[in-house]
């Protein structure tokens, strides 16, 4: 059993073609679940109006990303932001200096690893968050991110 935690650095490159968006397909198509939190609604939001304004993309492809990330979000494992998954968030924000969205997908995935009881993979292309989430005990997408 394969299960992905999907960060929005490693979603965004189901839906917009750059470097690591080969590896982030076999991923998906190989996984038994797939989810993510729900602040990824909001972050992939914004990470596509971002890549839009700065002309990395056109207006046209921007809008064909969101849809399709629009058609595909029903289908992911939505792990809710809890009062738990909050509190975590901010106990490894601390800890390990960590942005608060980093931290609160990293909390979500540890909620949801412990909430199935099976392991879940992370996956990241955040090398900070890479990082820490090692060193808390998940095993990371892709496997050589840092060394």
């Amino acid at each position: 059993m394969s299960i992905i935690y999907l960060d929005t650095s490693a979603l965004i490159k189901r839906y917009i073609q750059e470097e690591g968006s080969d590896e982030l397909a076999q991923w998906i198509s190989s996984a038994t679940l797939t989810g993510t939190a729900t602040i990824t609604y909001a972050e992939m939001s914004a990470a596509l109006a971002k890549i839009e304004r700065m002309q990395w993309v056109s207006s046209d492809e921007a809008y064909s990303a969101w849809q399709d990330f629009l058609e595909d979000y029903p289908f992911l494992v939505s792990i809710e932001i809890t009062q738990a998954v909050v509190v975590l968030a901010g106990g490894l924000a601390w800890k390990h200096g960590l942005r608060g969205y980093d931290a609160v997908h990293l909390a979500a995935a540890l909620i949801w690893q412990e909430k199935i009881g099976e392991s879940v993979q992370m996956a990241t292309f955040d090398k900070e968050l890479w990082k820490i989430a090692r060193k808390v005990g998940l095993e990371c997408l892709p496997k050589d991110l840092v060394s």
